[in-house]
């Protein structure tokens, strides 16, 4: 951590909750606390289905894959895994029976992935329970539009972020 207090509500102490600053800080928060929100979603919808052989990762990376086929490089960047996890969750994932893998004939260091029709069962299963979740979260024209103006904000806060990485853009000098 960097120090800073944080109250019983996840609030940095002694920063007043109307700073103009105080979205941004707590957007990064909010979307690592979502992310595993969601992977326990999928946890739950894995049990359900009596799926024990994989974790919701695996299933995460799956829901990527669906019905295209990929090259490891292509699922990694879409995904935004890390190179050594994607490579152990995708070789758990082959010997489970849920993705095909074949080396690329254009090159053969490169691996091509793709559902086998377990995997595709289960991601048509998962897509359904996704399909009576968004009809939950979105009941009118209202909430398809406030969902849509969150998606924008966040990925205007990842191309922000990119281009800090890509560019070192800000001066903090």
């Amino acid at each position: 951590m960097d120090g800073t207090a944080m109250a019983a509500d996840g609030d940095v102490a002694g920063e007043d909750r109307a700073s103009p600053g105080r979205p941004y800080h707590d957007m990064a928060r909010l979307v690592e606390r979502l992310h595993r929100r969601f992977l326990d979603v999928i946890r739950i919808e894995l049990a359900r289905l009596n799926v024990e052989d994989i974790s919701p990762v695996q299933a995460l990376m799956m829901m990527t894959i669906g019905t295209e086929e990929l090259s490891v490089r292509d699922l990694i960047q879409r995904g935004y895994y890390l190179g050594s996890n994607a490579s152990y969750n995708l070789k758990h994932l082959v010997e489970a029976g849920y993705v095909d893998r074949a080396q690329s004939q254009r090159d053969r260091r490169a691996a091509r992935l793709r559902l086998s029709p377990r995997g595709q069962e289960l991601c048509l299963e998962l897509r359904r329970v996704e399909t009576a979740h968004i009809d939950g979260l979105v009941r009118s024209d209202g909430d398809a539009q406030e969902v849509e103006a969150t998606y924008r904000t966040l990925r205007r806060l990842e191309r922000t972020w990119t281009d800090v990485i890509r560019y070192d853009a800000l001066d903090f000098d």
